[in-house]
């Protein structure tokens, strides 16, 4: 009887940066448990993340891949989630300093100035409502583009878009490690004055709100500045949604002017609406430029190890062969 294949050849490149990042994050918590008070329970978090992902592999070999492909995707979405608030209980203690100062002095060499004091000066609720509801589609971005290619069975891009996407996430998780910050709308504004000083129109308030207690500051707070996560640096929202743009384009998606447009409008946003510093936006365009340059060696020196094709962006729509969905 012929054995079956080791797992690795069920895992896809996306499984291994999340093996090796939870592989970090779990050794950190261990040199630092000393520091981090709930060290353990990020272990298990850890590991039962690395569990799931052996568990996907070990269903799809065993053929019950209808639904377990599909899962072996939309994992991915509570996983960004769930990292994201495993540093919240990291970063501070383990670095234990912040480097606004040095960020804002990079702000001022460059313009003389500080951008969102100069950007107070033209705001108004029509252009706050605007950018506070574009600022909140952050997330479902990336979310929607690989929507698309799944309903258009793109299994190709989707692959390739997924790893990108959460490679660019972990880097950027990297950089909040490095470079801890909390932003001018604590350094540089007063955060509790913010709704009075920048008012909306129907839904800014709201959407604040939800931002904030995704931060773990939500009304009520005490000493907001001293809790909140440390998440400026680089700036996430400019380096992911630069990702799916380029994404958009390159994999020509129906919607890349829809990407393009209120991306632009996101990434502005963030300085605008006092999340950013400038030197963040900057960071995050270094960083997607390093998560494209990276990325792509690293997904096709998984898939030489695994036997599969090395990707290539002629690889895209014009030569994408159709995929019944239960195999991908």
């Amino acid at each position: 009887m012929k054995s079956p294949a080791p797992l690795k050849y069920f895992m896809n490149a996306t499984d291994i940066i999340v093996i090796s990042f939870c592989a970090l994050l779990s050794l950190l918590n261990i040199i630092f448990f000393y520091r981090v008070e709930f060290w353990y329970l990020n272990l298990i978090i850890n590991s039962v993340i690395l569990f799931f992902i052996f568990l996907i592999a070990c269903k799809i070999r065993k053929g019950k891949s209808l639904i377990w492909n599909h899962v072996h995707y939309w994992y991915l979405v509570p996983l960004i989630l769930i990292l994201f608030k495993e540093l919240y209980f990291m970063v501070d203690p383990i670095r234990g300093v912040i480097y606004d100062d040095f960020l804002i002095s990079i702000d001022r060499f460059i313009f003389g100035t500080d951008p969102t004091v100069e950007l107070y000066k033209i705001s108004n609720p029509v252009l706050t409502e605007l950018l506070q509801i574009v600022y909140a589609t952050f997330f479902f971005l990336p979310i929607i583009l690989c929507v698309e290619f799944i309903l258009k069975n793109r299994t190709i891009e989707l692959d390739y878009s997924s790893f990108i996407i959460v490679y660019g996430f972990i880097l950027s998780f990297i950089g909040y490690l490095l470079v801890p910050a909390i932003g001018p709308r604590f350094t540089l504004h007063d955060f509790a004055a913010n709704n009075i000083e920048m008012p909306g129109l129907f839904f800014t308030d709201m959407l604040r709100e939800i931002v904030n207690s995704g931060e773990s500051i939500p009304s009520g707070t005490i000493n907001p500045a001293q809790v909140v996560q440390r998440d400026v640096f680089p700036s996430g929202h400019t380096q992911m949604t630069l990702l799916v743009i380029f994404l958009a384009f390159k994999f020509k998606s129906r919607l890349k002017y829809f990407f393009l447009i209120n991306g632009t409008l996101l990434i502005f946003a963030t300085v605008y609406l006092r999340y950013h510093y400038v030197i963040d936006l900057i960071a995050g365009i270094v960083f997607m430029i390093f998560t494209l340059w990276s990325g792509k060696f690293i997904y096709n020196r998984w898939n030489k190890e695994i036997g599969k094709k090395s990707f290539d962006y002629s690889l895209s729509k014009k030569s994408q062969v159709k995929i019944p969905a239960s195999t991908f």
